[in-house]
C-alpha cells in the first residue's frame, strides 16, 4: 500500500493535491501526517526523513519515494486509470492546465495563503492578484465549455481538479471576486466528499503555525476562526 506524507490539512494545500486525488479515484493508501515546525530548519530536518527536498507531499510505494505533487500524479497514472482524463485532448489540456497551477499564479498564492479554518477580508487587491484571478477565470472556463463538465476536463473528477482544489478553498476563504461559472465549480470542489472530509479534519487541528498565520495577516484581516481552539 503506498504511504502518503502530509503536513498540516489547515495550511499544506501541496498536501492536499495528492490526497484528494487518492480518495477520489479510490486508492487505498495510508495517510502519514507530520506538523510544521516552527523553526523552519528543524521542519526541513524532520521532512527529510521521508522526503528528499525536506517538503511535502511525498509519497512511498516499497522502496520508491516520489516527492513532488505533480510528479506524484504521473506515477499514479502509470498505475491506475482515470488520473488524467480518457481523451487525448482532454488529457493535454487537464496536463497543462495542472502543470499552470504547479508553477504558477504566485501572487495568489502569496497574498491568498491557505488556510481553510479562517476568513479573511484582504487589505486591498492589488494587479498581481487581480490578474491571476482573470487567468484562473479563464482557465476554468475554458475547460468547463469544451469538455462539458461539471469537472475541469470532463465529467470525471482527475488530476486537474485535484491541483485546483487548494484553490476552491482559498475562494471560501478570502471570499475573492470571481464570476458565477468559476464560483460554481469551486463549490462543487468543496462539496465533493473527500474534500469535506479534509476541510471537517482542518478545522479538528488545534496546532498552529505561526509564519503561516503571519502571512495570512500581513494581507487581510481575520474576521473569523472557524478552528477548534
Amino acid at each position: 500500500m503506498y504511504a502518503l506524507h502530509i503536513a498540516n490539512k489547515n495550511y499544506s494545500s501541496w498536501s492536499l493535491r495528492p490526497w484528494v486525488l487518492l480518495h477520489e479515484r479510490g486508492i487505498a493508501f495510508e495517510e502519514r501526517l507530520t506538523p510544521f515546525a516552527a523553526d523552519r530548519i528543524a521542519n526541513r530536518a524532520a521532512f527529510r526523513a521521508f522526503s528528499p527536498s525536506g517538503k511535502v507531499p511525498s509519497l512511498e510505494d516499497g522502496g520508491t519515494v516520489v516527492w513532488d505533487s505533480l510528479a506524484i500524479a504521473e506515477y499514479l497514472a502509470e498505475r491506475h486509470p482515470g488520473v488524467w482524463p480518457d481523451d487525448s485532448r482532454a488529457r493535454a489540456w487537464a496536463r497543462c492546465a495542472a502543470a499552470e497551477m504547479h508553477a504558477g499564479f504566485t501572487a495568489l498564492r502569496s497574498q491568498c495563503s491557505m488556510s481553510c479554518g479562517v476568513r479573511v477580508r484582504l487589505h486591498r487587491l492589488d494587479a498581481d492578484l487581480k490578474g491571476d484571478l482573470e487567468r484562473l477565470e479563464e482557465l476554468w472556463g475554458q475547460g468547463l465549455q469544451r469538455f462539458g463538465g461539471p469537472h475541469l476536463a470532463g465529467a470525471a473528477f482527475t488530476a486537474v481538479d485535484a491541483f485546483f482544489a487548494p484553490v476552491a478553498f482559498r475562494i471560501q476563504t478570502y471570499d475573492l471576486p470571481l464570476g458565477a461559472a468559476a464560483r460554481g465549480y469551486a463549490a462543487r470542489l468543496l462539496e465533493r466528499p473527500s474534500l469535506r472530509r479534509w476541510y471537517q479534519e482542518a478545522l479538528a487541528e488545534t496546532w498552529r503555525d505561526q509564519p503561516h498565520d503571519q502571512e495570512i495577516r500581513g494581507h487581510g484581516e481575520v474576521i473569523a476562526d472557524l478552528r477548534a481552539s
